[in-house]
This record gives C-alpha cells, sequence and structure tokens, in this order.
C-alpha cells in the first residue's frame, strides 16, 4: 500500500491536479519502505495511538509477498495517469500509452532496490542514497530508448523561480537531487517505529532537527544560487515577436478539410496581429500549421511507386511544386509586411527515393527564403517507426503512412530591429524542448560555428492532445531549458500553450487553452554564460554512474 500511496500523491502533485506540494512529500512512502530492514515484512508504522491507527498507521500495512512487484504495479499506474494523454491522437496510440507506461513502471522498482543496495549493504545514509539513485535513473529515463523527461520530479515545481536557477549549473536534474534530498530528510526526521514497537532512531528529537537542519540549509543554499544569479540581470531588449496561436485539433486520420481551414484561421489572426501591433518584428507559426509543403529535389530523382504518370510527367511535377511552396509563403510575408517563421512540411527527392521533414522555415519580408531548419530529434511512432526501414512491414501496423527523416543541424536566423539592431534566433521543434540535452547540444554546435542564438523559439503542434494535461507538461519542459541555456525560450503552440518565457524561467505571458490568440513578445537578450552548456549533464551522469555500481554490488551479493 505504501507503494501507491506515493504513485497516488506524486500523480496528483503533476497536472492537471496540480498540487504540486505534495511532490516534496510523495516520495515519503518510498523512502520508507527503502529504510525497512526486510522489504517483504512489515513497514515501519507511525508512532501507535489511536487516532493514527485510524490514520497513516492503517495505510501503512504488510506488503504484498512480492514487494517489487507491488511497486512495479503502483509505477504503472502513476505513468498510466500521468500520460494518458497519449491515447488522444488515435486509438492506436493507446498502445504506446501502454507500453510506454510499462517500460516506466520498472524504474520505481530499480529506484527502491538501488536505494536499499546502499543503505543496507554499504550502509550509505538514505539522504544521500536516495537523491543519488532517484537523479541517475531520471537521467537514464531521458535518455534511453530516445528520452522522456516528462513527468520528472523537477516538473512540478516550474513555478518557483527561485529554485529552478540551479538547472543552469547542474540542469534540471540538478532540481530533482535537491527536491528527494529535502524528502528523504523529512522522512529520516519522521518519528518512526519497526514492527516489534521500538523506537528505529526517529525519537531521537536531537537527530531528528539534524535532519531538519539539513533539508533547510540545502534549501537555503539553492534559493541562495537562484538569487544570486537572478541579481544583477541586466538584459538588452530584443525583437517584438508575434506567436499565432490556432485553435485546430488534430487526428491521425487524414481530413482534407483541415488544411483550408487551418490556412484560414491562421491567416487571419495573423492579419490581426499586423494591425494591432504595426511595429513587429517576426511573426511566428506553429509546427506544421502551414499547408503547401516545400518540395527540393537533386540528381536524378527517383519516381515513386504511387506516382501516377510517367517519369516525364514527375520531373514536370517536381518544377512546378517546388516553386509553388516558396512562392505562396513569400507571398504571404509581402502581404503582412513581416518576416516570417513557419511550420512545414518538406519533401525531397533523390535517386534513393523520397524523404520527409519537418521543417522550420524563415522567410524575409520581400519573400525570400532565408532558411530552414529540419527537426533533428523525432519521436518514436509518433514521427517515425523504429526499424522500418529495416521492415517496412513495421510501419504498416501502424497509424504513420511514412516516417519522418531526421534533420542534420541546427539553425541560427539574423532578425533585424530597432534600425541596426540584429538578434539571432534558434529555432526547434515539438518534443525537443523535452530532452536537455537536445536544446544543449544546438545551442553549442551553433556557438561553436560562431553564431550562437540569442533567443530559442520552439514550433509545435499540441492539437493531437485535445487541450488535455499535455499542455502543462510540455510547458514546463520550456521553462527548464530557457534556464539551462539563459537564454528567453518562446513557444508558438496550436491549441496552446504558446507562451513567452525569459531566461530566468518565468512565464512572462501564456496563450489560453485550447483556443485562438496572438502574444507579441519582446524577450530581452541576455549575456550570462551557462555552467550548463559549458559541462553537460556530468553531474547527473555521476549519479547514473553510481547506479550502475550499486547494480553490480546488487548483483554480486545475490550470487554469494
Amino acid at each position: 500500500m505504501m507503494a501507491f500511496l506515493g504513485a497516488g500523491l506524486l500523480w496528483a502533485a503533476m497536472p492537471p491536479l496540480d498540487l504540486w506540494p505534495l511532490a516534496w512529500v510523495a516520495t515519503i512512502p518510498w523512502i520508507w519502505l527503502i529504510r525497512c530492514e526486510q522489504l517483504g515484512g512489515r513497514t515501519p508504522t507511525l508512532p501507535t495511538g489511536p487516532r493514527l491507527r485510524f490514520g497513516l498507521a492503517s495505510v501503512a500495512g504488510r506488503l504484498a509477498r512480492r514487494p517489487y512487484l507491488t511497486l512495479g504495479f503502483a509505477g504503472f499506474a502513476f505513468w498510466m495517469g500521468a500520460l494518458h494523454w497519449l491515447r488522444l491522437p488515435d486509438p492506436a496510440t493507446s498502445i504506446g500509452w501502454v507500453a510506454l507506461s510499462f517500460y516506466f513502471a520498472f524504474y520505481l522498482p530499480a529506484f527502491v532496490s538501488l536505494s536499499r543496495v546502499a543503505v543496507h549493504r554499504l550502509r550509505v545514509p538514505v539522504v544521500l542514497a536516495t537523491p543519488v539513485v532517484w537523479t541517475g535513473l531520471e537521467l537514464a529515463r531521458g535518455r534511453f530508448l530516445s528520452g522522456m523527461t516528462m513527468g520528472s520530479l523537477c516538473h512540478t515545481q516550474y513555478r518557483w523561480t527561485g529554485l529552478v536557477q540551479v538547472s543552469d549549473l547542474t540542469g534540471a536534474y540538478g532540481v530533482s537531487f535537491v527536491m528527494m534530498l529535502v524528502s528523504a530528510s523529512l522522512a529520516r526526521a519522521l518519528p518512526l517505529q519497526d514492527a516489534g514497537g521500538q523506537p528505529s532512531g526517529g525519537r531521537r528529537w536531537i537527530a531528528a532537527a539534524a535532519q531538519l537542519a539539513l533539508a533547510a540549509v540545502v534549501l537555503a543554499a539553492a534559493f541562495g544560487y537562484g538569487h544570486l544569479r537572478m541579481a544583477g540581470n541586466m538584459t538588452d531588449p530584443g525583437p517584438r515577436i508575434a506567436l499565432i496561436q490556432g485553435a485546430i485539433d488534430v487526428k491521425m486520420q487524414y481530413d482534407k478539410d483541415m488544411r483550408p481551414k487551418m490556412f484560414e484561421q491562421y491567416v487571419g489572426l495573423s492579419r490581426r496581429a499586423v494591425d494591432e501591433h504595426r511595429d513587429i518584428d517576426l511573426l511566428v507559426w506553429p509546427e506544421s500549421m502551414f499547408p503547401e509543403p516545400l518540395v527540393t529535389f537533386d540528381g536524378n530523382p527517383l519516381r515513386p511507386a504511387n506516382f501516377e504518370g510517367s517519369d516525364s510527367a514527375f520531373r514536370q511535377w517536381l518544377h512546378d511544386n517546388e516553386r509553388r511552396g516558396p512562392s505562396l509563403m513569400g507571398e504571404r510575408a509581402r502581404d503582412l509586411g513581416v518576416p516570417l517563421l513557419l511550420g512545414s512540411d518538406t519533401w525531397h527527392f533523390g535517386a534513393a527515393g523520397s524523404n520527409l521533414y519537418n521543417s522550420a522555415v524563415a522567410v524575409a519580408r520581400d519573400g525570400r527564403l532565408l532558411g530552414r531548419y529540419d527537426k533533428m530529434h523525432l519521436v518514436p511512432f509518433g514521427e517515425y517507426v523504429p526499424f522500418a526501414d529495416w521492415w517496412p512491414w513495421l510501419q504498416r501496423l501502424t497509424p504513420l503512412p511514412i516516417s519522418v527523416t531526421p534533420g542534420e543541424k541546427p539553425l541560427a536566423i539574423d532578425v533585424h530591429y530597432s534600425g541596426n539592431r540584429v538578434a539571432r534566433i534558434a529555432p526547434n521543434i515539438c518534443y525537443e524542448t523535452v530532452l536537455p540535452q537536445v536544446i544543449r547540444r544546438q545551442v553549442n554546435g551553433l556557438a561553436a560555428e560562431g553564431r550562437e542564438p540569442d533567443i530559442l523559439i520552439n514550433l509545435t503542434n499540441d492539437g493531437w492532445f485535445w487541450g488535455s494535461s499535455e499542455l502543462d507538461m510540455h510547458l514546463a519542459c520550456g521553462v527548464f531549458r530557457a534556464v539551462e541555456c539563459r537564454k528567453p525560450l518562446l513557444v508558438a503552440a496550436n491549441t496552446g500553450f504558446s507562451a513567452w518565457i525569459d531566461s530566468d524561467g518565468r512565464i512572462l505571458e501564456k496563450g489560453p487553452r485550447r483556443q485562438t490568440g496572438v502574444l507579441v513578445a519582446r524577450p530581452g537578450i541576455d549575456h550570462r554564460r551557462s555552467p550548463y552548456l559549458a559541462y553537460g549533464d556530468w553531474p547527473a551522469g555521476i549519479c547514473l554512474a553510481v547506479c550502475a555500481l550499486l547494480a553490480a554490488v546488487g548483483l554480486y551479493g545475490r550470487r554469494r
């Protein structure tokens, strides 16, 4: 029952309930299990008393005979609730919802198991073992099998600006480390007793006070660092950027009427933005919202098998459509009189076949195409099917008609404003902001070319999720990316949340949920350097290495 109590509290701390203070105590039931001498026996209980017997003590009870299986079920229940929105795009995506929840469920028993090895076999204090193991496993979840950080412990605190500043030193994982250390200190300070009714050490009030003092010192250090980093932050005013948020729910089944409706809505919102704000320097449409794809080709392009016509007709089609997309984009920029950043598809045809890219296209005020960014990190089963290149029949088992091809490099675009000023922006697309290593790699790659961006812009289409709690979880990821890189992050999202996040992680403006809106942001250009950009995830990497060591110790002990 303790396993499910922790899962329920942590789920309640996240959207849609969003009771974020619960995150500081949600892991305490799991830490109690870690402290048990015998996990399969009785769990520690609160001191006996008529009131407590009918409260938490009655919940604590006896664990199931298979404690790690119980923990696995609790983890599975948590992730099924936290990621429920994965079932919304298509009935087939419910398979991915269950599969991903099943995979993530293994992290909870791994956390308890590895922490118990540290606490009971190596005699490491629980206040050190649990944050190290938790942080290492969060890093593994953010890297393994393409990576996924939504639902991380730190994301519950994205509104607490003073706390999240630690992210520019250790990445978002550092905030999770602080939270778990504080939770472990609270758990260690509670006056627990063992199955025999003997004091387990929690009644030693001096020791309890020491644990609370440790939690206070850690929090004070985190907030002190945050205050120092935010103090004296002087930014230069940047360009005025209009974020266009339409409200078009999206399904995987093709709808021929959707693209004209989409285009009409976004043109109308863009016209409204230009009419109401005469000084816009850039106007942004979300991912895949421009209905006409770009078409490119090189060499002797191979005619697709589904093209009805001869080779000469295919080449004529290529020449006609190569001009069509840029022409329509340029026409829109000239009509609005504003440079554009548009989410669009790109089809490239070559001698080896065709490739589909998820792109962001920059268009100058006079209609010239300034550059194109192709999404580099793709979502498995959402944008591509793993191993479908080797076994094409796998593609036919999914609602995806074709897999998207990843891009090769990031893009930085110059935006001119206020006379002779220039700001450099770097677009990214969709769930690339979910993974800290992806955005860090892009920023550092551009910096190595002498084109480090001043502003990050995320183009995303969250219309797949119909206004669900996915919007909140995605936005929380953007807050941490802004702090980690010390760069303002703007989000242009279909159905929401479009947002203006400054380089301290504050959400200065946010669009409505599942409604249309226009946000005009003027992000400040921050000149602070970020240690995270220089050193990356090495603190969390050390934690992951410790997890591997603990696993080896545990396996060696079982063999003996």
